[in-house]
């Protein structure tokens, strides 16, 4: 079975509020702090939550990774992050931040037969992703699956979105834009408002001089909108991202795939009600490309 790369499309902008739990929950910040990270903020949480699965890596790897984070942000962050808690310590954490925050914001559904079902296609579509070339979605993959439905679940959701992020970055690299450019280009589309992109602190100089590199290319009008030819180039970097992260979705049928969206639905809108994530992100979801 051949799903089209909208399918890919469709299915993150689903699974994402589901993973994305774990980095804005209250129950989140709660473990983080037990282990002794800060969490005036959220960023010391997210780099050991998200970096963990690799092991204790050093800032260079999660800077490459990551892609898009300002590099002084990371080795702010991600150098101390194995000081504080090892990754087999952040790991447990997380699956109980998880745990907690999902039983709460899913309330009844919990343990309900929709719930189960749902988890059991997510994590079929997970276990076919192919993760070679794709190094966070093989460190989330290589991890053991976990029992209760609502971990299968995130643990799903966390697979598919880190294989769809590792195809990113190559659609990325493949149109020549690099970690900042990243920023300003999706910026300049209006994925989201330039102040957005601010909390992956790059530098006003540093925006200014991505924003001239694509400038000289033609991507970039003076008034940091795209050309026409800037949003051709982004949009050819979304639909490679889409058609790069369909393949786990062909382990599914048709009718599969559009009842995990059933199921979805109502799990995400129980998420979104709380006003738990950002109106507005870096990830750019909602946006339409052309033809999508």
């Amino acid at each position: 079975m051949t799903h089209r790369p909208s399918t890919a499309r469709q299915m993150w902008q689903l699974l994402e509020p589901v993973h994305a739990t774990v980095y804005y929950a209250a129950e989140s910040f709660e473990a983080a702090e037990r282990l002794g990270y800060a969490v005036d903020e959220r960023w010391p949480a997210y780099f050991a939550y998200r970096a963990a699965p690799l092991g204790a890596v050093g800032p260079g790897l999660v800077n490459a990774l990551f892609y898009s984070f300002s590099p002084r942000m990371v080795e702010r962050y991600a150098a101390p992050a194995w000081r504080i808690a090892t990754p087999e310590q952040v790991l447990v954490a997380r699956s109980e931040a998880v745990d907690r925050a999902l039983r709460r914001l899913f309330g009844d559904r919990i343990g309900s037969p929709d719930l189960r079902e749902a988890a059991e296609l997510a994590r079929r579509a997970a276990e076919a992703a192919d993760t070679a070339g794709r190094p966070m979605a093989a460190a989330n993959a290589a991890l053991p699956w976990p029992d209760a439905p609502h971990l299968v679940l995130w643990q799903a959701a966390t697979v598919l979105r880190e294989h769809r992020g590792d195809g990113h970055l190559a659609a990325l690299q493949a149109h020549g834009i690099g970690p900042a450019e990243a920023l300003v280009s999706h910026a300049a589309v209006g994925a989201a408002p330039a102040e957005v992109f601010g909390s992956r602190q790059w530098s006003e100089e540093e925006w200014a001089g991505a924003g001239r590199g694509l400038a000289a290319r033609g991507l970039l009008e003076g008034d940091g909108t795209a050309t026409a030819e800037g949003l051709r180039v982004r949009t050819a970097v979304e639909h490679l991202t889409d058609e790069l992260a369909v393949a786990p979705w062909n382990a599914l049928a048709p009718d599969e795939v559009a009842r995990l969206s059933e199921l979805l639905l109502p799990l995400v809108l129980d998420i979104v009600a709380t006003g738990l994530l950002p109106e507005r992100s870096t990830l750019g979801i909602g946006m339409k490309y052309g033809d999508e």
